[in-house]
């Protein structure tokens, strides 16, 4: 009996912290002023793809249109509309 609960805890433990890891960005995400860390809390944006972000922005300025994040490579449709309601550029 307390090897069964040694292991429901574990499996508990375990689930708990994939769904903390796994858990979206919660408010709006600037565009325009977002650090590498808060851009790599977006759905399928990890490190390099927010340091991509970050590159594009100091090439070729602020972003005008949240549209203009495709232009990023790596980052297409799916990702902008999957990300679309999270983003902003105030």
């Amino acid at each position: 009996m307390k090897g069964l609960l040694t292991a429901i805890s574990l499996v508990m433990a375990l689930a708990w912290n994939t769904a903390q890891a796994e858990e979206p960005a919660t408010g709006p995400v600037n565009l325009n002023t977002a650090t590498a860390e808060e851009l790599s809390e977006l759905k399928g944006i990890g490190k390099a793809k927010a340091e991509a972000i970050i590159a594009h922005r100091k090439e070729h300025g602020e972003f005008r249109k949240v549209e203009e994040l495709t232009e990023v490579k790596g980052i297409g449709d799916s990702i902008l509309d999957s990300n679309r309601p999270l983003l902003s550029l105030e």
